[in-house]
């Protein structure tokens, strides 16, 4: 993967350096709003950045200032069900690595497998199981990055996630931690899916943010990730859903999950 070519291309346009990368996905949408912008770039015109496919993935870099840290924002995420490669989804991680981001802070919008969990709920990741059949750091390491073999026992702040729960109680902001596991896509989970996915330690499963997450552990970046229950694979309260769903949970829960990154960042940042 040809990192330099996006690193050069990105400098051209600004010599920002941002401390904080955070991709707005579900739930996080709105954060462009608040960031006091430097320059967007288009994905479109970074080497190796992919146009997203998906509605609501509006495809730009935001390098800017969030409550007076410095920052830079994934306007929208590709996946591993739109046909790329799990190298091609995590290219910006390193390429933003490279431009000095030490912390990622990531949003997805999952399905919600414990019997407490509600839809509208915020789960903390605090660990995941990857069951996407592949890894982003398969094929030969790069030693510039991190280990052939890296430590993943600890890949979320511990520190961030006790502090985002404060902040959230003293906000009166119901949150809970939890596992999270992620499969291919696109399609949404089986009701035996669901089941057997709680069984083996699972407390919400999407179709992202682990592949990204993986490679910013491997850099040795902080991670600290949040996922919104947008629909229930507890038994008996399984619904249909659909895409539409899931962003119409994702604009109701957007103002407790941004002030609980805007918050992480402030302190973090």
């Amino acid at each position: 993967m040809n990192y330099k070519a996006a690193v050069d291309y990105i400098k051209l346009k600004t010599t920002f350096v941002p401390k904080t990368l955070i991709i707005l996905g579900s739930g996080l949408g709105s954060v462009a709003k608040s960031i006091d912008t430097e320059c967007t770039i288009p994905y479109k015109d970074i080497p190796g950045f992919i146009q997203p496919t998906i509605e609501g993935h509006t495809g730009n870099l935001i390098f800017g200032y969030l409550k007076g840290k410095p920052i830079v924002a994934m306007q929208g995420r590709n996946h591993f069900y739109e046909g790329h490669s799990m190298q091609e989804i995590t290219f910006p991680i390193r390429v933003l690595k490279l431009l000095g981001a030490s912390t990622l802070i990531t949003s997805n919008a999952v399905g919600g497998m414990k019997e407490i969990y509600e839809i509208g709920d915020i789960m903390i990741v605090n660990d995941h199981i990857n069951l996407m059949g592949t890894n982003p750091l398969i094929g030969p390491n790069d030693d510039t990055f991190g280990p052939r073999f890296p430590d993943m026992s600890k890949v979320y702040s511990r520190k961030m996630i006790d502090y985002a729960k404060k902040v959230s109680l003293n906000e009166g902001i119901k949150v809970y931690e939890g596992v999270l596991t992620a499969l291919p896509g696109p399609t949404y989970e089986t009701k035996a899916e669901y089941k057997w996915l709680h069984t083996i330690g699972a407390d919400a499963v999407g179709m992202s943010t682990i592949p990204e997450v993986i490679v910013a552990n491997h850099t040795g970046m902080k991670c600290f990730s949040l996922s919104l229950i947008t629909d229930l694979g507890v038994m008996g309260k399984i619904v249909e859903i659909s895409h539409e769903e899931v962003q119409k949970e994702a604009a109701k829960a957007a103002p407790k999950m941004e002030f609980i990154v805007s918050k992480v960042v402030e302190n973090f940042g």
